[in-house]
């Protein structure tokens, strides 16, 4: 029946077809109602009514439609509101009601319908949608261009769409948010195109987007987030005119060029997070003419050149991360006048020289995650910095057994962003989506650093993870060290640590990772409930230690690490009889026999017979050598 010119109206007739289970009239010239002699067909999957004349509204004879999957009704007359009997539809895949004239309000659970993939409502006369509704996982394709909506709330995160919905008269949306689905390709010219007045939350992130972002027009944005997609190019200038952005996080993409310099002036931009991109250049002085920004992460891009001192004005900074870049410059101390700076990673860049003490009385005293890790810092361990570090000093009454995590604080919104960082934590590159409010960390390996441990570091009592391993440290582990109760990782491994190790470690009842190796430690290897559970590897390149779990026993002499001349099996039993007292009288008899000759020969001037002797038991080579040298002499 499909497109076969057939006009007039669907008899009633139809309904005696109990049996069938597809039905399409599309593409014809019918006109009138949908007869309701229709709901009579309980088998049916597949209806297709499109392209046709039907006027009126959209009779409500589904409910007994269970097993239908695709129900087409698009260009007709159809006026009136939803039909709510669809909603019923628990098998329905495809729903296709454009282009008529339909009015009133989309019912939310027309989305919630369990296996349906895709919707088009394009080009009605609705006006009204829930506020808040949420899709199935199910939901490929949604259409809703071309009404006349008042949508203000539109959540179709997870959803597993695979297109960009239309939205395009929607003008007075607060919120949008796609994020998590799999959507590819470009972000529509239309879309872009769009003056979005009112919109001030967009997230597209976790997706596949791709190609160069066109110029914005959110003129009222205040969060935006594309994270985790493949857009490419430099950032648009039109960025720099959304000036109520307090959110900009572009991370996990491959963005270019340097970045705009108008970011260090937008006065409400509290998080920058341009993470894993290949931003180049130096870097723009943030904060220039704003105090706001409290969350800069830039790391895993291609800046160089140095820190720019306009962080100073960054009052509110609580995390910056600019770890896996080319930054060319010595210790920032200047920051320590940061009062709310609570993460400072500088890992993996070009920093170098002393790590030099700050001017103010406070310095640094809500630091928390401090990583200067694959750098070229020398000089000693800052032993007046580590002292200022108030915030690893646990203090009584501080623990209320509730674990908090950082989040920027931002206005007229519930922030969905959150901190987060990347540590090496007991030996293994891991990714923090949260930063707790507890979390301890100092990380200065793989550095220059040389000379002691210094002790002060006993009084950072709440610190959890120490690493000092890849550097030239030398004397003994500070048994001060014991006194970090809460130390769950120490790594002190590739240095040039003497000594043994100290008993008072074994305090450390929540350390699960220890490194040692490679170091120059000796003695027995202390016993207690977490050492116990130790392995080699822990103690590995240290061969004056002994006991468990090394196979080495201790008590024991031990020269196996000590390289020995091969011998023949008569060497060896001829020197088996050497004693001391035998080499002392063969020495004495030696020194004996020594004087005599040299006064003999000393009296009559090289007898020839002692010549001939001596020289028979030189190699010839060895002779014109000497006689060489004596010719040069001469």
């Amino acid at each position: 029946m499909f497109s076969c010119q057939l006009s007039g109206h669907i008899p009633d007739s139809v309904g005696n077809l109990t049996q069938i289970r597809y039905l399409d009239f599309s593409k014809n010239h019918f006109t009138g109602h949908i007869p309701s002699t229709i709901s009579k067909l309980k088998q049916l999957t597949y209806l297709g009514l499109s392209s046709n004349s039907f006027t009126g509204e959209i009779p409500d004879i589904f409910s007994n439609l269970q097993e239908l999957s695709y129900l087409y009704l698009r260009n007709n007359g159809f006026i009136g509101s939803f039909p709510s009997t669809i909603v019923s539809l628990t098998q329905l895949q495809r729903l296709d009601l454009s282009y008529n004239s339909l009015n009133g309000t989309i019912p939310s659970s027309v989305l919630s319908l369990p296996l349906l993939s895709s919707l088009s409502l394009q080009h009605n006369k609705f006006s009204g949608l829930a506020n808040e509704f949420k899709t199935n996982p199910t939901l490929e394709y949604l259409d809703l261009s071309h009404n006349q909506l008042s949508l203000k709330v539109l959540l179709l995160s997870s959803c597993e769409l695979k297109d960009f919905p239309h939205l395009t008269n929607v003008k007075k949306l607060l919120v949008l948010d796609i994020s998590n689905n799999k959507i590819r390709g470009q972000i529509p010219n239309w879309f872009s195109g769009i003056r979005w007045d009112s919109l001030w939350y967009l997230n597209l992130s976790h997706n596949s987007l791709t190609g160069h972002l066109q110029q914005f027009h959110f003129h009222n944005l205040e969060y935006l987030d594309l994270q985790f997609n493949f857009l490419q190019g430099p950032i648009p200038s039109s960025i720099c005119n959304m000036n109520n952005l307090q959110v900009l996080h572009l991370s996990h993409n491959n963005f270019s060029n340097s970045i705009p310099s108008c970011l260090g002036s937008m006065s409400n931009l509290t998080v920058l997070d341009l993470r894993r991109n290949n931003f180049t250049g130096s870097l723009p002085p943030l904060c220039a003419k704003s105090t706001s920004l409290s969350t800069i992460v830039l790391n895993d891009n291609h800046f160089e050149g140095t820190l720019p001192v306009s962080l100073l004005n960054c009052s509110g900074l609580e995390v910056l991360d600019m770890r896996n870049n080319a930054i060319n410059d010595t210790f920032p101390a200047w920051l320590g006048t940061l009062q709310q700076l609570q993460v400072l990673i500088l890992k993996s860049n070009v920093f170098h020289g002393p790590i030099s003490t700050c001017q103010s009385t406070f310095c640094f005293p809500k630091l928390r995650i401090f990583d200067l890790s694959r750098n070229e810092f020398s000089g000693s361990l800052p032993a007046k910095i580590f002292g200022n570090f108030k915030a690893m000093i646990k203090l009584d009454g501080e623990d209320t057994g509730e674990i908090k995590y950082m989040k920027p604080s931002l206005r007229s919104m519930n922030p969905s962003y959150e901190d987060s960082v990347s540590l090496v934590i007991k030996g293994q590159d891991i990714e923090l989506e949260r930063i707790s409010t507890i979390m301890t960390t100092i990380d200065l390996s793989s550095n220059h650093f040389e000379g002691v441990i210094p002790k002060t570091l006993k009084d950072l009592s709440s610190l959890w993870l120490l690493n000092l391993s890849h550097n030239n440290l030398i004397g003994h582990i500070p048994m001060e060290l014991g006194q970090l109760n809460t130390l769950e990782a120490l790594d002190l491994s590739w240095n040039r640590l003497t000594g043994k190790i100290p008993q008072e470690l074994t305090r450390l009842t929540f350390l699960e990772k220890l490194n040692l190796s490679q170091n120059v430690l000796v003695g027995p290897i202390p016993h207690g409930p977490q050492f116990n559970t130790f392995e080699n590897d822990s103690y590995g390149g240290n061969l004056d230690l002994c006991g468990p779990p090394l196979s080495k026993q201790c008590g024991t002499s031990d020269l196996s690490h000590v390289p020995q001349p091969l011998e023949s099996e008569d060497e060896s039993y001829f020197f088996s009889g050497f004693t001391w007292e035998s080499v002392v009288i063969g020495y004495s008899c030696g020194l004996v026999v020594g004087t005599v000759v040299w006064s003999f020969m000393f009296k009559y001037r090289r007898p020839e017979w002692f010549v001939e002797f001596f020289e028979g038991i030189y190699p010839k080579k060895m002779r014109r050598s000497m006689k060489r040298a004596q010719r040069q002499r001469t």
